[in-house]
């Protein structure tokens, strides 16, 4: 059975939302003297959440590989 959408990227966009929700309940910080402390959260996070995407399509890559390698093996 194929999943219709990868892990790679339901796990990113799903944290993707919780930061943009996060941001929108943090904007007070932008508007006070808190700004460059706001934004330095919002792209290190977001920096994070990338990171993640990219590990875990190596991780999903790998895995085919190896379920492949173990199907040719019989």
């Amino acid at each position: 059975m194929k999943r219709r959408f990868k892990k790679s990227t339901i796990v990113p966009a799903i944290l993707l939302v919780y930061l943009a929700f996060m941001a929108y309940i943090g904007r007070s910080m932008f508007y006070s003297d808190e700004r460059a402390k706001y934004i330095a959260v919002i792209a290190v996070t977001t920096a994070i959440i990338i990171l993640l995407h990219f590990s875990l399509k190596r991780k999903e890559k790998l895995q085919q590989q190896r379920e492949e390698a173990a199907d040719n093996d019989k």
